[in-house]
């Protein structure tokens, strides 16, 4: 993503771009940063990365988990301008969002592995905003938006380690309807929010 980014800035540099700025931002989708050049009075276009890992514990009925969110994000938008530092903003984001951890089962021996990831890869984004990141000077910039990541997808992969022949049918049976659970569970998660605030520099 660094290299994506490394040649953005590169093509801005060479396309002679009238307006052009570089922000920092952190947010609900991480830490990052964007670049951004205007391609007309009232538009520009944004290139961005952000990401980073949490450690998040969670349960559910039958379970407990213990795990990390890891947030991965390239974001391509236009930021339309048409009441000054206000804008609105429409584009794709990229994404590699996913939650990793270990779940065991409420009072049964036995672990699995868990992994919940975004429906779409490529999410489409809407959102307002304030703040020019291609505008002259060091400025402001925020960001609040949705990304429409489809229904989430999760898979639990249950570890027969030490257990029984009898213990690991039982554990199989859990961890499928574990999956079927949270599959049906995320389906309203559809949308992610996005908010984030940050600093430009212009030139």
């Amino acid at each position: 993503m660094k290299r994506v980014l490394v040649l953005a800035a590169a093509v801005l540099a060479s396309s002679g771009a009238q307006a052009a700025g570089v922000g920092v931002r952190v947010g609900t989708t991480g830490l990052g940063g964007d670049i951004a050049f205007g391609v007309a009075p009232t538009l520009s276009a944004r290139l961005g990365y952000s990401g980073g890992s949490v450690s998040h514990t969670t349960s559910t009925s039958t379970s407990s988990y213990d795990g990390d969110v890891k947030l991965s994000n390239l974001n391509a938008l236009l930021d339309f301008h048409p009441l000054g530092p206000f804008r609105l903003t429409g584009g794709v984001i990229f994404n590699d969002n996913k939650y990793t951890a270990t779940g065991r089962p409420n009072g049964a021996p036995g672990s699995f592995s868990a992994e919940v990831k975004s429906g779409n890869r490529a999410a489409p984004y809407l959102g307002i905003g304030y703040g020019n990141v291609a505008g002259m000077g060091i400025n402001f910039y925020a960001d609040l938006g949705v990304m429409f990541m489809g229904s989430p997808k999760a898979t639990i992969t249950p570890d027969c380690s030490g257990l029984t022949a009898g213990q690991c049918s039982t554990l199989q049976g859990q961890a499928s309807a574990e999956q079927a659970r949270l599959e049906d569970e995320l389906k309203r998660f559809k949308a992610y929010p996005v908010l984030s605030i940050g600093l430009t520099i212009g030139f």
